[in-house]
C-alpha cells in the first residue's frame, strides 16, 4: 500500500522503549511525528535521535508528540540510547519502536512486502528506505511525508517550520509561501473572495490576480 498525504496513518500495536502502545491511542487528540531509521548504531541516525531529543520541548510546545522507529528490537534501542547520549549530550526520553519483524516498516511502505519478516541479519543498506518522517494530525491523517537518503542527516528545524505552517493553515484559510517563517506574511487561498479577505484579514496585497498576501493571522 502506497501512503499519501491526507490518508489515515496506519494504526498498529508495537513494543517500544516505554512499553506496548497502540499508535492511534498513543497519538490521542494531538499531533505526532513518526520518524524512522534503518538500523541502530549507525552514525547519521545517532546524531538525528540526539538532535530530536534536544528540541523535544519545541515539539511539545506545539502539541506534538514524537516517536522514533528503528528496524531492530527494543532491547537494542536501550543500549543505543547510551551512545546517543555520549555523541550528542542529550537523553532520548521519547519512545522508540522496536520493529524486529519489519511489520511497521512494511505497513508504512518503507520496505517491500517481500523483505522478509525479521531484522536479523539485515544491514543498514538493506533497510535504506526506512528513512521517512511522517507528520500526523489529530484526525490521524498524514499531513506530511519526507524521505531522506542514509547519508543526509535530517533538518528537524525544517520539520518544526512545516508543522507551524500545517497548524496555521489548518486553522485559517491561508497558505505559506516558499521559505516562510513564523510571523511572516501568508497567502490567502483562492477559496476566500476579496470581500471575505477584507473581513477576515483587514487588508491584503494583490501581487498577481491569483496571489494575495496578508499578515499572518494571530487569533
Amino acid at each position: 500500500m502506497s501512503l499519501r498525504i491526507n490518508q489515515t496513518a496506519p494504526d498498529f500495536t508495537a513494543e517500544t522503549t516505554q512499553g506496548t502502545i497502540n499508535f492511534h491511542e498513543w497519538i490521542g487528540d494531538g499531533w505526532a511525528v513518526l520518524f524512522s531509521h534503518p538500523k541502530n548504531f549507525t552514525p547519521v541516525c545517532t546524531t538525528e535521535l540526539g538532535a530530536m531529543a534536544g528540541i523535544e520541548n519545541e515539539f511539545r510546545k506545539r502539541g506534538v508528540k514524537i516517536i522514533g522507529i528503528s528496524v531492530d528490537p527494543v532491547e537494542s534501542h536501550s543500549k543505543w540510547k547510551n551512545d546517543i547520549k555520549v555523541a550528542t549530550g542529550f537523553d532520548v526520553e521519547y519512545p522508540l519502536i522496536g520493529d524486529r519483524d519489519l511489520k511497521v516498516a512494511k505497513l508504512y511502505d518503507m520496505l517491500p512486502a517481500d523483505a522478509g519478516d525479521t531484522a536479523e541479519g539485515r544491514t543498514p543498506a538493506d533497510n535504506a528506505t526506512v528513512r521517512s518522517v511522517y507528520v500526523i494530525g489529530p484526525d490521524k491523517k498524514i499531513k506530511l511525508i519526507l524521505t531522506y537518503p542514509m547519508t543526509t542527516g535530517r533538518n528537524f528545524n525544517e520539520i518544526l517550520r512545516a508543522i507551524d505552517s500545517i497548524q496555521l493553515t489548518a486553522k485559517h484559510q491561508v497558505a505559506t509561501p516558499a521559505n516562510w517563517q513564523q510571523g511572516e506574511d501568508v497567502i490567502i487561498t483562492a477559496a476566500v473572495s476579496n470581500e471575505d479577505a477584507i473581513q477576515r484579514f483587514g487588508s491584503f496585497d494583490t501581487v498577481l490576480p491569483y496571489l494575495r498576501k496578508t499578515k499572518q493571522p494571530t487569533a
